[in-house]
Order: structure tokens, then C-alpha cells, then sequence
């Protein structure tokens, strides 16, 4: 029952106050075709990650993760949101994994055989908590952006101060095998995946993730950022970021993970899956988490914060209320 098979296209494309240095934009090292590049970036060395930097200098900090082959802009109205309001300062840090929208694949590149990009990506993400002295950070992260997460809260616990994750469970594999399938046992039919979407001639990849998306975003006006973003990403470094979604259980760790935690996930995007059984896929997979909140977003496809951004606003506002 609760093997989603619309679950693979839904995800395809799917301190001490010191205050750190901030480089002005000028950053030729990683084009972002399509975006604009009037913002700064953290002076931060990194072949994994780069980073956007908007809002107080001095305000609270708070790191935005996009999803698989997404760009730091799918936060845009996020940002213009939490620096709009009054009274409360934010210096948001939104993360650009390499080989992503644009941003040359760098450390990320694949060679013959798929390596990690997330579980890197989120070791680097500590790194720069740490070297920038970051204090207690929220870190909010969409899809894959939410293993990315996962993965820093219950590795660096002392790193976040909360965690929202977006539409995320934390064993993409249940969804590709019967009850029980484990890490290993998904891991042939990840490679399939992997090989399939790695040497793919371009044009049909394309094609296939082009339709992935528009299901994966309601709202028509928004969906050709999303399309750029994909049409811009590394081939190669997208499928091993895919594969290893798959291929990542991270539900024996949720109990690490000691910080405020709420989840926001809407309706598995397969007329086979009503909203109770979603709720009940969440319910069992984030059971290890002891007090998170489990909050559906309905109306709404994969990208929350596009289909719905007051409710995305008003789940965020108060989870950062409390």
C-alpha cells in the first residue's frame, strides 16, 4: 500500500559574535544563468557549496537548502518575506550546492561510479556554521534540501538551533520496494535509476524531467525557473544526488535529533494516495522523532513555497514564534 510510484517523478528533478567576512557578488567561479547576482556571497572556500548571504548583517541567522537540482532563488519570496518583517532582523544564508542551476559541478563532479553529493554537501554546511560562528542557526530545507537537514541535525546536534524540513521523508527508499525494503535491498533498483537518468541522451532527459516538474508545481506561472534550474544542472551529479535519496535511511538517526522540528509535506502526487495515507507514510516515517509536528499542506504540489506561500509563511512565522 504504501509503495508511491508518483514519488520518483515528485522527487526527480527533483557563535561567538564574531561576524564573518562577507565577499560583494562578483562571484565568476559559479555563473547562475538565468538569476540575478546583485547579492553577497560568504567568504567561505568550498568545492561543494557556495553561499548566498541576504538581509540584517546582524539579524538572527537562518540557512535556506534547495532541493535536487534547484537554486538558491526558489527562496526568493522566503527572503522577501522574513526581511520585510518588522522589528525582527534575519541574515539569511541560502545554499547553492555545486553542480546545481548553473554552479560548475566542482567537488560534486561525478566520475565513473555515482558518489554522495548530499551527505557532503551537509558536512560542508557544518563546516560553514562553524568557521563563520553561527549560533544556533534555523535551517529550513526542501526536499532534498530537507535529507540535507536531517543529515546536520542529528550529526552536528549542537550545530542548529531548529529544523523545518519541506516535503521530505527521511528513507526515499520505502517508496521503490514492498514493506520492509532496507537501504541495501533498494540499492539494485537505485542503480538502475542511476543509470538510466546519468546516460540518457540529453534531449530525453529533458524531456522526462520536464514533465516530473510541471507535476510537481501547480502553479503554471512558476514552474519555468524550476525548468531553468533543471535545464542548467550537472546530468550526472543530479542522478547520483537521486540514487543516494534512495539509497540514505536516515530514520535510525532521527532519534540524534534534539532540536524543535517540524515538517511540512503535502499529498503524495498519485491519484492512488489519498491525504490519509499520506499522513500515515509521514506518521510512520518520522515516528523516531519523538515531538516533531507533522503538518499538511493541501492544495499544493511539491513546491510549497510556490503554490502556497501564505500557508508556507504562516507555518514558518510561527514555527520561529515558538
Amino acid at each position: 500500500m504504501f509503495r508511491a510510484l508518483g514519488f520518483a517523478a515528485l522527487l526527480f528533478a527533483a557563535s561567538a559574535a564574531q561576524t564573518p567576512a562577507w565577499a560583494q557578488d562578483g562571484h565568476g567561479a559559479h555563473p547562475q544563468p538565468g538569476h540575478g547576482h546583485g547579492h553577497q556571497h560568504a567568504d567561505f572556500q568550498s568545492d561543494r557549496i557556495h553561499v548566498r548571504v541576504d538581509g540584517d548583517m546582524d539579524g538572527r541567522d537562518i540557512i535556506l537548502i534547495p532541493g535536487l537540482s534547484s537554486s538558491p532563488e526558489i527562496w526568493q519570496g522566503t527572503v522577501d518575506h522574513l526581511t520585510a518583517q518588522d522589528g525582527v532582523g534575519w541574515r539569511v544564508h541560502r545554499v547553492h550546492v555545486q553542480g546545481f542551476a548553473g554552479a560548475p559541478a566542482e567537488g560534486n563532479a561525478q566520475g565513473d561510479a555515482p558518489a554522495p553529493v548530499a551527505a557532503p554537501v551537509a558536512e560542508e554546511i557544518a563546516r560553514y556554521i562553524r568557521e563563520n560562528n553561527l549560533s544556533k542557526p534555523v535551517v529550513v530545507g526542501h526536499s532534498m534540501g530537507g535529507t540535507i537537514g536531517l543529515m546536520l541535525a542529528a550529526r552536528h546536534p549542537d550545530s542548529v538551533g531548529r529544523l523545518m524540513v519541506v516535503d521530505m521523508i527521511p528513507f526515499m527508499g520505502a517508496m521503490f520496494g514492498p514493506p520492509g525494503t532496507t537501504a541495501d535491498s533498494v540499492k539494485p533498483v537505485a542503480d538502475q535509476i542511476y543509470a538510466a537518468q546519468a546516460n540518457s541522451p540529453r534531449e530525453a532527459y529533458v524531456a522526462q524531467a520536464t514533465t516530473a516538474i510541471n507535476g510537481m508545481i501547480n502553479t503554471e506561472s512558476r514552474r519555468e525557473e524550476a525548468l531553468e534550474d533543471m535545464r542548467t544542472s550537472d546530468q550526472k551529479v543530479s542522478a547520483a544526488a537521486f540514487r543516494e535519496l534512495v539509497t540514505t535511511d536516515l530514520r535510525p538517526e532521527l532519534t540524534k535529533i534534539a532540536v524543535p522540528t517540524e515538517v511540512l509535506y503535502v499529498k503524495f502526487n498519485d491519484p492512488r494516495m489519498t491525504p490519509q495515507i499520506t499522513d500515515a507514510i509521514y506518521q510512520m516515517s518520522y515516528a523516531g522523532l519523538p515531538g516533531v509536528t507533522l503538518k499538511r499542506i493541501d492544495d499544493s504540489a511539491h513546491f510549497i513555497m510556490f503554490d502556497q506561500p501564505q500557508a508556507f509563511y504562516g507555518e514558518l512565522d510561527a514555527f520561529l514564534a515558538r
